[in-house]
């Protein structure tokens, strides 16, 4: 019966998280209405939501989001090109059986890619 998941994430500024991931990550945006303070994106089979918090300290935002792929190696070399990596996330094989990256969003929402070994 449960089809999907689609996480709901913190923002300041709508236009930054819209610039993020649309111009760096090749999300696009979709919905019939452009609402105040709501923003969703996706990508092929991901779908993410943002709603508007301003007063957010991005010091204190935990959002995160693991997303799965099937061509890491691809991936992770179009986003560290961008300089997108967070230093602290590069590619690595991971002991529970993953590659994995990771990165920060400008409100510091954690997305982390991985893909089984």
């Amino acid at each position: 019966m449960l089809k999907a998941i689609n996480p709901k994430l913190l923002m300041r500024d709508k236009a930054a998280t819209r610039n993020f991931y649309i111009n760096k990550l090749g999300f696009r945006e979709f919905g019939s209405a452009d609402f105040e303070g709501y923003l969703m994106v996706e990508k092929e089979d991901i779908e993410i939501h943002f709603f508007e918090f301003k007063d957010l300290d991005p010091k204190e935002n935990y959002g995160q989001v693991y997303i799965r792929t099937d061509d890491i190696d691809k991936l992770y070399k179009s986003y560290a090109a961008n300089n997108l990596i967070h230093p602290n996330g590069p590619l690595e094989r991971k002991p529970w059986g993953q590659w994995e990256f990771s990165m920060l969003d400008p409100d510091n929402n954690l997305l982390t890619f991985g893909q089984p070994i």
